[in-house]
């Protein structure tokens, strides 16, 4: 097998994993209990909760659990827009946005708020200059990913930070930075947002977990009512195993950063190298751990049923808009031939040569 679709999920590594069995078969207790397994249980939450927040050279106590990357936008864009619309109703993002924060924001426009999407220039990039002349009077949000999921194209959130913050400082910045964590160097004191959304299951770690940074000094209110766990924001026993499996699967990957990147990118380059030569191979986008290409002589599906065929798995895009024709590539304005025949190619640390051989093989005998 040949599994070159981490942007959809990736597999959880053997560290991870141990964490989450010894959490639901040896430390099992309820973290809110008194006793000593309920302590072991809150001990393996908030040790987790450290690995996070010492990744994104954070406070422990801005990190807030929850079941994902999706949960995570949700909270950041509908509470600000509950705390801030007496001073503004205006909400600014970009037209390549993961559509948990597309469709959430799109709600909203459809509730009372005034919301602007800035398209990217042709390299899928946005401009820093187009989000300061999008921003009003009355903008209260803007919400900007750090990596494309389709592209790979780092975004210049903390340059758009520094343009906007010292004429708009009441403005808050949301990041999805699901797929660029522990893909690229980036902290939240360098990037100068006020949340920033990730993913476990993007990094190794197991699905149902996920984490949001809420700057201190941004008052959320609860979004459930209970037991008041989450510092009161997010009542309910909290997920122990997952959370383990993540706390672990940051540990292990903040470690190995910077060779995981340089892995990665020795992927993409050989990549790029075996299918330069392909004259039925168009390249749309390649940057971090993505590569996205055509293949126009076959739809998008056809191509990717071909190739699993042969033992490799690959998108057509964001597994969450399966189906749909990828928004992202039609705001880059790419050829729609093209957008029709496009996958996506995304690499971890667990690749290797011989995934990449086998890839560039097959192109050659189907283009």
């Amino acid at each position: 097998m040949h599994y070159l679709d981490n942007a959809s999920t990736t597999k959880v590594s053997t560290g991870a994993a141990e964490a989450v069995m010894d959490a639901m078969t040896i430390r099992f207790g309820n973290p809110s209990s008194v006793h000593s397994m309920g302590i072991e249980a809150e001990n393996i939450v908030e040790d987790a909760r450290k690995e996070l927040a010492a990744s994104l050279n954070c406070k422990p106590n801005e990190i807030l659990f929850t079941s994902g990357g999706t949960e995570s936008n949700n909270i950041a864009i509908l509470q600000t827009a509950n705390l801030m619309q007496r001073q503004g109703r205006h909400i600014l993002s970009t037209a390549i946005e993961h559509p948990s924060v597309a469709n959430t924001i799109k709600y909203l426009g459809e509730n009372g708020f005034d919301v602007t999407f800035v398209a990217p220039e042709k390299n899928g990039k946005i401009d820093p200059e187009r989000i300061v002349e999008a921003i009003r009077p009355d903008t209260i949000l803007v919400s900007m990913m750090l990596c494309n999921n389709e592209t790979g194209a780092l975004q210049p959130v903390a340059d758009v930070v520094k343009l906007v913050r010292p004429i708009h400082p009441d403005i808050i910045f949301h990041t999805d930075a699901v797929q660029a964590y522990m893909k690229y160097e980036f902290d939240v004191q360098t990037l100068g947002v006020d949340m920033l959304s990730v993913s476990s299951h993007k990094i190794h770690g197991p699905k149902g977990a996920g984490a949001l940074y809420v700057r201190n000094g941004i008052r959320l209110k609860p979004m459930s009512h209970g037991g008041g766990q989450e510092s009161g924001l997010r009542s309910g026993t909290e997920a122990v195993p997952a959370i383990a499996g993540f706390g672990v699967a940051v540990r292990e990957a903040n470690q190995a950063l910077k060779s995981n990147i340089d892995h990665v990118s020795h992927l993409r380059e050989s990549l790029l190298k075996g299918i330069e030569k392909l004259s039925g191979v168009t390249v749309i986008a390649a940057e971090g751990a993505i590569v996205n290409i055509a293949v126009p002589k076959y739809p998008t599906e056809v191509l990717i049923r071909m190739l699993e065929s042969r033992g490799i798995f690959v998108s057509g895009g964001s597994a969450c808009n399966r189906g749909k024709s990828s928004t992202v590539l039609e705001a880059m304005r790419v050829n729609p031939r093209l957008i029709k025949s496009s996958i996506r190619i995304s690499f971890s640390k667990d690749n290797t040569d011989d995934d990449i051989d086998a890839l560039v093989e097959a192109l050659k005998d189907l283009s």
